[in-house]
Formats: C-alpha cells, structure tokens, sequence
C-alpha cells in the first residue's frame, strides 16, 4: 500500500501523460500519429469527412511512414490543403545514429522540445530487436542504470513512442526487417501505461497498422506489480527486472522500485499473473560484480523462483562513467549460470551488445555532464 501511494504521488506531480495528446506544447497543431483509432475518428467528424477517411490517414502515418500531409494521394488536394493547415504528423526532424563495431545502431530522436530520447536496434543472428523507449529519463534510480541516473523529465507521448519504430524502419535495408519489438529502452513502461497500450494496440493493429504479433512483443518492468495486469490484458510478453534475491539488496540497488513494491508483494504477483499455455515470464538479472553475483545469490535466485514457468536472462552489468558497480568476469557468470541450470531453471547469458556507443542494456541516457567526457561519433545523421 505504501508503494502504491508513492507511485500515486508521482503520476500526480507528473500530471496525466494522455491529456491533450495530440496537441503540441509548442503550438496548437494537432499531431496526427498522436490520434489512437477512436480519435482518428473524432478528428475526421470534426472535418465533416467520410468516415474511412481515418483508415485512410492512419495507413498513411502507420504503413506508409508518411512525414508530409501533401503526400496524402488519396485525399482530395483540397483536404490536404486543409489537412495541413491544422495538423502535421508528428515524426522527429532531427535523427542521429550511432553504429556500434558490431552492427548495433542506436538511434537518437530530439523531440520537440528538444530533449532527446534513444532506441536502439539490435542484431543477433537471424533476429533484429528494436529496443524502445516510453520515457525521458526514468521514474526509477536503479543504481546499475544509467537512465536512473537521469531523473524523470517526463512521460512521452503516442506519436513519440510510434516515431521510434516508424524511424527505425526508415533505416533498414531492403534485406533487414525487424523481427522483435522490447519496451526496455529509456524509462518504466508500466508508468506511462495507458500510452504504452495505445502503442501497443496501434503496433498490432492490422488494417491499418503495423500488424505485430502479440508474441514478438515484450514488455519490460522494474517491478510494478500491481500495473502486471494491464501487461496481460495487452497479451505480450512480460519481463521482470529482479537483480535481487533479498529485500535489503533490491533496497539498495533499486531503492523506488523497491518502495513502490518489494521482493515477496512482486513475486507474488508474478506467480498470480495469467500465462498462456506457450508463454513463460522472463526474468532480467543484471549480474554485478560481488554484489549479487555470488553462489550465495545463485542459491536464493533459484528457491525463489522454482515455483514459477519462466526463464532468466542474465546480463553482465555494462559500465557507465561515475557508476559503483563493476562487470564480473567471464568465469563468475558462466558459474552463476551454471548453477541455476544445475538447478533445472532455463538460464541465458544477454550477450551485451553496442556497448562502444553506450547502445547496451542499462546505458541510454546522458553520459555528458558532470560525469567524464565521452567520445561518441555520429557516423549518420539526417535533418
């Protein structure tokens, strides 16, 4: 109950996150690819249009990954006309890319009120993983995050969060083809929850969308347990980030988290949640060096999740300037993952990649201010 008043008080202090979210703050446009469905809706009966003209638009933002309203062909010129007086369709202008040695690409969006948020596109073998963002910063301060490190500036909106998919599309080749969407990326996905459904539904969404399966997409948490419902009611994947095996460890790795819901009231939840006959849960264990790397750990990780259908991702920490934390060797984390295996548990190694561009697991966000300089070179960029 504690935790659930906290997290009341922030989303107060932080205002609703779907007021107004078509509208920009800068002016008074409405941002098309802002609209869910039913506003698309709305929107085209205030313009005294045919209904399937919202079909129309929504293929064109969704499908098409239209940036002009001009390009709308099968909208009379006049309507464009119209159409363009009032509205635009809400993509990023100004989009970096970083290219990691390995083939890892993070994308950097300015928004448009010129902060930054970051996704990153994954490879590995046959599959292609779009890491994506919901938030500027996070609500959390889980101390092996470089995004905790930042502090929440705030909750991004629909078109912010489809942007990142729409643009990392604009930027495959005609032999790549996203085949995994993660909500990992910059933030907490379950406290901007009723605009990750939105985008979900719109990812989903086939006549009109981007037809995903509901199997290709994943939500991760730090461990909200009481919004895990809203993850089965979307009917995706869910993983929880866990990196502890007592309370007074997650207190101290992940202090917010751990007031807003602690070990036992999470793993409670999760042994609650509904899983479909082919899902499992997945459980994100960031190792850190002689902190919860050890086989006392290992042990504890194991009775606590014995009883659950799920699998755990184990991922060596991956540093960022001014952190405490270290990565464990080699050795350590083939030994921790050992012993869970030996245990029957079904335990993989995250293979960290686009670590030389600050692309993997635990480090989006701001590595410039008072922390050591980085170089990081821009090897693409488009305005």
């Amino acid at each position: 109950m504690r935790g659930d008043m906290r997290y009341g008080r922030l989303l107060l202090q932080r205002g609703n996150p779907m007021a107004d979210p078509s509208v920009s703050h800068q002016n008074t446009t409405v941002h098309l690819l802002a609209l869910t469905e039913l506003q698309m809706a709305r929107f085209v009966r205030t313009q005294c249009w045919p209904e399937y003209r919202a079909t129309q638009i929504l293929r064109w933002l969704y499908q098409r990954r239209l940036r002009r309203v001009m390009d709308m062909t099968d909208l009379p010129m006049q309507d464009r006309i119209s159409l363009s007086r009032t509205a635009s369709i809400g993509r990023s202008e100004r989009v970096s890319v970083l290219r990691s040695q390995d083939g890892t690409r993070k994308v950097l969006l300015t928004l448009e009120d010129g902060m930054t948020v970051e996704s990153v596109l994954i490879p590995d073998d046959t599959r292609l993983t779009l890491c994506v963002s919901t938030q500027v910063g996070c609500m959390l301060d889980c101390g092996f995050c470089l995004t905790g490190q930042m502090g929440l500036k705030r909750n991004l909106k629909l078109h912010e969060i489809i942007d990142q998919v729409l643009t990392a599309q604009d930027l495959l080749t005609s032999a790549e083809h996203i085949t995994n969407l993660v909500f990992m990326g910059m933030g907490e996905p379950l406290a901007n929850v009723e605009t990750l459904k939105a985008a979900v539904a719109a990812l989903r969404n086939k006549p009109w969308g981007l037809g995903w399966s509901r199997r290709r997409i994943t939500v991760s948490t730090a461990g909200l347990a009481s919004r895990l419902a809203e993850v089965a009611a979307m009917g995706v994947n869910l993983a929880v980030s866990l990196n502890a095996t007592t309370e007074e460890q997650r207190r101290d790795l992940m202090p917010a988290a751990s007031d807003i819901a602690s070990l036992k009231s999470l793993l409670a939840a999760c042994r609650r949640y509904p899983l479909a006959p082919h899902q499992r849960l997945t459980f994100e264990y960031v190792l850190l060096s002689g902190v919860n790397d050890l086989p006392a750990d290992a042990r504890r990780l194991i009775q606590l999740l014995k009883s659950l259908r799920c699998k755990i991702n184990l991922i060596p920490f991956n540093e960022f300037p001014g952190s405490r934390f270290r990565r464990p060797p080699d050795e350590d984390v083939l030994r921790f993952q050992s012993d869970l295996r030996k245990a029957g548990l079904d335990a993989y190694i995250r293979r960290s990649r686009g670590r030389d561009v600050y692309g993997a697991c635990g480090q989006l966000g701001d590595v410039s201010g008072n922390q050591p300089p980085v170089t990081l070179t821009a090897i693409e960029s488009r305005c």
